[in-house]
């Protein structure tokens, strides 16, 4: 009778031993941890705001990604505009837009200083709009897109028939008149890969 119950807790110990080493190797094989980030135009429905999601970023004519902790970027806290980074939303560049949710648009940011492989940054919402003396002139192309609490916009699409994939392009035809700049007053953090 002791040699049957020193087996089947033999047995036991074995099969519990046995559960465990699965436990412990299956979460480790897991390929949704492995992957990494998914793209943000990917993700939807409840999950959306709680994932974090990269979406492509222009940085001097170059897309980049762009890492965020979850869809619901918004940084509640608060930093000085002189450590605020622009973020500019505007139309598509290519037939692929960088994001879609809430309209169709693509983003450009500042390049990353050369050291710095990856950075991370608070960045201020931008819309990029074709002014009224650019729709007049012919020099900027706008894509008219609906904006929720904002109505419809021209999001700028082409300035004198170039894309606008970067800072310095975006600057230039503000400053000359063509675009208009609009500070959403959203902040959002996110980190710059300079890898594609």
């Amino acid at each position: 009778m002791i040699k049957n119950r020193i087996a089947t807790a033999a047995r036991i110990l074995m099969v519990t031993i046995a559960i465990a080493a699965v436990a412990f190797i299956l979460p480790a094989a897991a390929p949704v941890h492995a992957a990494g980030p998914r793209n943000c135009v990917d993700i939807t429905g409840h999950q959306a705001p709680h994932v974090a999601c990269y979406e492509a970023v222009w940085m001097d004519g170059i897309e980049h990604k762009m890492t965020f902790y979850a869809q619901d970027t918004a940084f509640r806290g608060s930093v000085g505009l002189d450590r605020l980074v622009n973020f500019y939303v505007l139309a598509p560049q290519t037939a692929v837009a960088q994001g879609t949710l809430p309209f169709a648009h693509d983003h450009v940011v500042p390049a990353a200083s050369p050291q710095n492989a990856d950075y991370g940054v608070h960045l201020r919402g931008i819309l990029v709009l074709c002014s009224g003396e650019g729709i007049a002139t012919g020099a900027c192309l706008p894509t008219l897109t609906t904006v929720e609490g904002f109505g419809t916009l021209p999001l700028a699409n082409r300035v004198d028939g170039h894309v606008l994939t970067s800072v310095a392009s975006i600057e230039a035809a503000a400053h000359a008149g063509t675009l208009a700049l609009f500070d959403t007053g959203a902040v959002i953090v996110g980190t710059i890969g300079r890898g594609r």
